[in-house]
């Protein structure tokens, strides 16, 4: 039988498993209801003089930055989204860690999106046009990847502190571990 660490841990998986399912879902739904419904450059208001659908094909990246850099965009998605798996498996099992685990399948699910679509079509499907500041065109997962950045820097300046955030540094973590024991050592020693 398992023990309520594991069922935890199992149940928190499956949570990031769901959201990663379900954003990932919505990005690419999103896209292709853009791409099979409009022609390139078409778009409409949705809130007039403030927001438009407007449907664009970036072949770089933001700004249009790197245009045609295709494979490097793919080779570095690839080492983000390892890193990002890496540190979701890693993060604790408290509850105080569920909105880190949140954030960062949000980031993974929003790579992935835009890392499809360079794979699949050489860029990334792009709609979302905030026309009052005149941003750049965006997609949902860029939004997942914006959004989810800007709260776990929030977190990480203002919520968790450096001992929360040791799992994140291999060779710190197992020093501080053998630290914390040797002074609960000393303190049962005196």
């Amino acid at each position: 039988m398992m023990d309520t660490k594991t069922k935890r841990s199992r149940g928190i998986l499956i949570a990031d498993i769901a959201i990663f399912i379900v954003t990932l879902f919505i990005d690419q739904l999103s896209k292709y209801l853009v791409r099979s419904h409009m022609q390139l450059r078409d778009h409409f208001d949705v809130i007039p003089g403030i927001l438009q659908v407007f449907y664009h094909e970036n072949t770089g990246a933001t700004w249009g930055m790197l245009k045609g850099q295709t494979v490097f965009f793919i080779f570095m998605a690839v080492v983000v989204c390892c890193v990002l798996v890496f540190l979701i498996l890693r993060i604790p099992d408290g509850k105080k860690y569920i909105r880190m685990h949140v954030a960062l399948t949000l980031v993974l699910s929003g790579a992935i999106g835009n890392t499809i679509d360079r794979v699949m079509k050489a860029s990334v499907t792009d709609f979302i046009y905030a026309v009052i500041i005149n941003f750049p065109i965006f997609n949902v997962a860029d939004s997942f990847i914006v959004v989810a950045t800007a709260w776990l820097i929030i977190m990480v300046l203002f919520i968790y502190k450096d001992e929360d955030l040791a799992f994140m540094n291999l060779g710190r973590a197992e020093k501080m571990r053998r630290t914390d024991a040797k002074k609960e050592q000393e303190d049962e020693e005196s």
